[in-house]
């Protein structure tokens, strides 16, 4: 058994660098996603599924929440990374319970986490017994009565923790979060926790609500668009479709993050053969190359800008009838940014006040301003601060409730939005408790449960007998990578849902379960018949999803039959809750289960209708009726200091970030086409005066050091790559650097853990 099983392998071969590209889209994209089609799916299965995304009557994309248009689809209406999401789900390659019986669980550890995902879907419910070496198959009867057993076995239900990818449906999730409560807690963290959790709570407590304000359509109509730590040509590349829209009618397109990525340089849109030669399109009007960590500086220094123009011209800048109208905390907020001086935003920031002013011009000249951002500021120590900061900056002119204008977090995963909307939250709202309990019959508990961060500490504690994750990679996706593989191995049992094998399934509890689903693209067959699920995309709609491929196996399940059985083995010896629920009957019609989201969740009036009408928008206050539920009916102006990193002699702050070849920690690939990395990920990127300070080459293998207080974590031989990153910063792929965030390191009020507020200092290796 490898010393340290729960991290990838230091890999053999050399990554090979190269200059970054200026273009992004166009012929490359055609072909890296017909590459890998090809190779999962063969020419006739990959045609026929990737014209059924996103289109309707087809499936949803298994990958990221941009939404669909409302109204005319594009023959082809997926991206190169969708396309590879599909691929990925949709292969014709298969892991047999004769594949567990080859490979031990050492040896499939010592396998790199692309090995692992590349070996193919699940095909069987395996067990892991305790002491053994290999899984074995177990039938899904057996399964669910090991799981039971485990359950009924903790002192409390507060024991057990019940975790949730982005990928779990409406219908799973809803049936999932009602299982879990009635079982008696409210352990539910979720991949919420370690995104845009910090994004929810900024904005409830600033705008009353806690998602999104715009839709598609109002991208048609902003004079301005902010991408603030956002890379949206990897991490959400339909995204540039619409990028690319606004900026050939003239809209100014900021971006402010710490790498100058291809995605916003210049696009060729893969569908428009007519462009494939030509030089594409410019998006972003302008870049600001912010520190990582310094975005409050540099948001402050925006707005400080802007004020300096309102106060020369009093009147033609700030809209002073929304303000008066609308907000509360104006005055305050206005006399700390006069208090801010000018070398503290330059000094934090990183940036000059010539680029600053630019951009506030720009957004001074603005009528109608988006505001998006990603993982760039909600993973940061500061985030829900740097997040309110922003709201700030909409608010100085009235960019919120009308066409072309508000805040846009952009979430990562297809339905991480729908899940929270369903229920899954550790902190869930009376009012919904209230509904829970008033249409089911029994009283949900009232306290708090366990988010992320939180669950990993009382596993590490001995506080947590049974994780039980509906989807994801728990132990790739989470900080700290040593300390969480020793918190569940510390546990009795763990068992996932999965599509596919990745390396939770190989740090487990004294025994283990796998437990294998159906994917998006395969049909769902019940006893009422094929059945529809349905997800909620980042702009609050809510629409179907339905599979048409046979089933990678006769033994899968669905994600809302595994619930339903986990559910009739646990209450099978207490009626008095296994009377509440049909679960039989949720299983053959999710008609059923949709009936009760629609009396329990306030919006979802006419479920089951709307949603084969073509789905529909969520209701949202402040979009639709300029109305902000926060205590004094107002959205609230607040102040935030600039964050002042004390960096340990030699120091530098890292950020972790995605490879073009990758969707979280799903490794499609080791190429990273629009950094110019190829053959490998074990890289770290710097800028070349931080490589020439430390006495260091391009090329170099370092060891990888973080410092959070007394306490230090190490990473072994990453490549130095030199790149456009400002001086101080550096950055290197997740989940292979999530072994140096501590798991005490989080963000202020959200505990999202900081992957973006790494202090590391580098060795030669």
């Amino acid at each position: 058994m490898p010393s340290r099983p729960e991290l990838p392998p230091i890999e053999a071969e050399i990554p090979v660098v190269s200059a970054p590209p200026s273009l992004s889209g166009g012929l490359p994209a055609i072909f890296s996603a017909t590459r890998h089609a090809l190779i999962e799916m063969g020419p006739v299965r990959a045609t026929r599924e990737l014209l059924k995304a996103n289109q309707r009557g087809g499936f949803d994309c298994p990958g990221c929440a941009w939404p669909d248009p409302d109204d005319r689809r594009e023959l082809v209406e997926f991206c190169e990374n969708g396309a590879k999401a599909i691929a990925e789900e949709a292969t014709t390659r298969r892991v047999t319970p004769d594949f567990f019986a080859r490979h031990s669980i050492a040896e499939l550890a010592r396998w790199s986490d692309h090995e692992i995902g590349k070996a193919g879907r699940l095909t069987h419910p395996m067990f892991l017994r305790e002491g053994a070496t290999h899984y074995e198959p177990v039938s899904w009867e057996e399964a669910f009565g090991i799981l039971a057993e485990e359950l009924h076995a903790l002192p409390t239900p507060g024991g057990a923790i019940f975790y949730t990818s982005g990928r779990a449906s409406n219908e799973a999730a809803f049936a999932y979060q009602l299982f879990v409560r009635m079982f008696g807690t409210n352990n539910l963290p979720d991949c919420s926790n370690m995104c845009h959790e910090s994004s929810g709570l900024a904005l409830r407590e600033v705008l009353g609500a806690g998602k999104g304000s715009v839709t598609l359509e109002d991208f048609g109509h902003a004079d301005c668009i902010l991408l603030i730590g956002q890379n949206p040509g990897t991490n959400h590349p339909r995204m540039l479709t619409t990028l690319q829209a606004a900026a050939r009618r003239g809209a100014q397109i900021i971006s402010l993050n710490p790498l100058l990525e291809t995605g916003i340089k210049a696009f060729i849109h893969p569908q428009k053969f007519w462009t494939w030669m030509g030089h594409g399109t410019p998006i972003a009007t302008l870049h600001l190359p912010v520190r990582v960590n310094g975005d409050i500086a540099a948001l402050k220094g925006l707005m400080k800008a802007m004020l300096e123009a309102e106060d020369l011209a009093p009147g033609s800048v700030f809209d002073h009838a929304f303000i008066e109208a609308h907000t509360r905390g104006f005055e305050s907020f206005i006399e700390d940014l006069r208090r801010t001086p000018w070398e503290e935003v330059l000094a934090a920031s990183g940036l000059e006040r010539e680029r600053l002013e630019a951009a506030a011009a720009l957004l001074a000249g603005s009528k109608a301003t988006i505001a998006c951002w990603a993982m760039g500021i909600t993973q940061q120590t500061s985030a829900v601060g740097c997040i309110q900061e922003v709201v700030d900056l909409l608010l100085l002119r009235g960019n919120l409730g009308r066409p072309g204008a508000g805040v846009c977090p952009v979430r990562g995963h297809s339905n991480v939005q729908g899940d929270r909307t369903m229920g899954i939250f550790e902190r869930p709202a009376k009012a919904f408790l209230d509904a829970l309990q008033q249409r089911f019959g029994f009283d949900p508990p009232r306290l708090p449960g366990y988010d992320t961060v939180q669950a990993i500490h009382a596993m590490h504690e001995g506080r947590v007998g049974v994780f039980f994750a509906l989807g994801g990679n728990f132990l790739s996706a989470t900080p700290d990578t040593a300390y969480t593989a020793e918190a569940l191995r510390r546990t009795r049992l763990t068992a996932h849902v999965s599509t596919k094998l990745n390396r939770s399934h190989l740090v487990t509890g004294r025994r283990a379960l796998i437990l294998p689903c159906l994917g998006r693209t395969e049909r769902d067959r019940q006893e009422s018949g094929d059945q529809i699920v349905s997800v909620e995309n980042s702009m609050g709609v809510v629409h179907a999803s339905r599979g048409n491929l046979d089933p990678g196996s006769e033994h899968l399940r669905s994600e809302v039959a595994i619930v339903a059985g986990l559910a009739e083995a646990t209450f099978s010896g207490k009626p008095e809750l296994r009377s509440k629920v049909d679960w039989k009957a949720w299983v053959a019609n999710y008609d059923r289960i949709r009936d009760q989201v629609e009396a329990v969740v306030p919006g979802f009036e006419g479920y089951n209708r709307r949603l084969r009408e073509g789905g529909f928008y969520l209701p949202h206050a402040v979009r639709d009726q300029l109305r902000f539920d926060t205590p004094s009916g107002r959205a609230e102006f607040t102040v935030h200091p600039i964050p002042q990193v004390a960096l340990p002699e030699g120091g530098l702050i890292l950020m972790t970030l995605r490879s073009h070849d990758q969707f979280n920690t799903t490794i499609y690939g080791l190429d990273d086409r629009y950094r110019g990395v190829t053959k490998g990920r074990r890289v770290i990127f710097l800028n070349e005066a931080d490589l020439e300070r430390r006495g260091l080459l391009p090329g170099q293998r370092v060891d990888i050091t973080s410092h959070f207080g007394v306490e230090t974590r190490r990473a072994e031989g990453f490549l130095t790559v030199p790149y456009d990153i400002p001086e101080g910063c550096a950055a290197a792929y997740f989940p292979e650097a999530n072994v140096l965030v501590p798991i005490g390191s989080v963000a202020a009020k959200s505990n999202t853990p900081a992957y973006k507020s790494i202090l590391v200092t580098l060795a030669a290796s």
